[in-house]
């Protein structure tokens, strides 16, 4: 699906817009409700989270709660705090746990949003299974607190949230000031699912943060159609030598 027919469907707005109500990019992400965000390959996970950074603008105001299986911080560490600042422009505050197995971390993601204490929950978790998923899209729908699950390349299967992202880096912009060092970066999101417009899924958004205006917008002429498919194995050297 191209951005031409987005747009004709009124699927896709004003990326650096606050996050409507109504279905549109980035479809409630961080906004209302449960949202998967997962890798496209092992070490996506920096690309993953400058996604959902530049595109979450949750729509209260209050701390988010950041919590993460030890798995992922003893392997990649965590968001620096003057990075999350930048990209929020200077906002929220946030809350950090640290947690060892999968059922606490979910544990915590509920205890959170059903105690509304925070505007948004943010969960690096290694898995979810479709009733822990609809369980958490009912709290988040009944309390008011938007859910996003960070989650590894492996992430497949069914789920009761709202949208998986699948997101993976792009090389980044041309520097206008020096051409050898890097620009704008930028990512690739595919959208997956999306149960709030269904003829969304497999629209693939080439994305380019500025931080200079902290806008998020789609890269002009990478827009892309339907996603190409994911890469079962890799060509070995005989493969190679025999073609």
């Amino acid at each position: 699906m191209d951005i031409a027919t987005l747009k004709t469907k009124g699927l896709l707005r004003a990326v650096a817009a606050a996050p409507a109500a109504a279905p549109g990019f980035p479809f409630g992400l961080g906004a209302s409700g449960l949202h998967e965000v997962a890798e496209a390959a092992y070490g996506d996970r920096a690309a993953m989270t400058g996604f959902i950074l530049a595109a979450t603008r949750p729509l209260r105001a209050g701390a988010w709660l950041w919590i993460s299986q030890t798995r992922f911080t003893g392997d990649q560490g965590q968001v620096p705090e003057a990075a999350l600042r930048q990209m929020t422009g200077g906002a929220p505050q946030r809350l950090s746990v640290t947690v060892r197995t999968l059922a606490d971390a979910l544990w915590a993601v509920e205890e959170a949003v059903v105690s509304g204490a925070v505007s948004l929950v943010i969960a690096e978790v290694e898995a979810a299974d479709f009733t822990a998923t609809r369980r958490l899209t009912l709290a988040s729908g009944r309390h008011g607190v938007p859910v996003i699950l960070l989650m590894p390349q492996t992430r497949e299967g069914a789920t009761a949230a709202a949208t998986r992202w699948r997101i993976s880096p792009r090389p980044s912009a041309p520097n206008r000031y020096d051409p050898l060092a890097p620009g704008h970066p930028r990512w690739r999101a595919l959208l997956e699912r999306c149960r709030t417009a269904p003829n969304a899924a497999g629209a693939v958004f080439d994305l380019e943060w500025n931080d200079e205006t902290l806008s998020l917008g789609v890269v002009s002429g990478l827009a892309a159609g339907p996603a190409s498919p994911r890469p079962v194995a890799r060509e070995t050297g005989a493969h190679r030598k025999a073609g």
